[in-house]
């Protein structure tokens, strides 16, 4: 029960304090304006590199079928695992880019 109160304690604190690391607004730095094609190209790159690694993956997993048809449940599974990892970097990098160009 001691433990439970010196937690509640603590995120209280810590939620009191935020206010104080706030800053004011800045002045737009002098390369603000390739801000949005720096996205663009980081996106593109990101997406690309994403689709090129969904193919090899794909690829592989097909070729791992074609030698060993009876292991298809364990090779779906980590296919499936993989290509959501692979799609999630592209997902990551939208938001980060959403997130920056304001």
């Amino acid at each position: 029960m001691k433990k439970l109160q010196y937690l509640f304690m603590s995120l209280a604190a810590l939620l009191f304090a935020t206010p104080a690391f706030a800053q004011g607004a800045a002045a737009p730095s002098p390369g603000a304006q390739w801000v949005p094609l720096a996205a663009g190209l980081g996106m593109a790159l990101a997406a690309g590199l994403c689709g090129l690694g969904q193919g090899k993956a794909t690829a592989s997993a097909t070729e791992a079928l074609a030698r060993n048809p009876g292991a298809r449940p364990g090779i779906f599974i980590f296919l499936i695992l993989g290509l959501a990892f692979i799609e999630s970097l592209a997902l990551f990098t939208f938001v980060i880019i959403f997130l920056k160009v304001q």
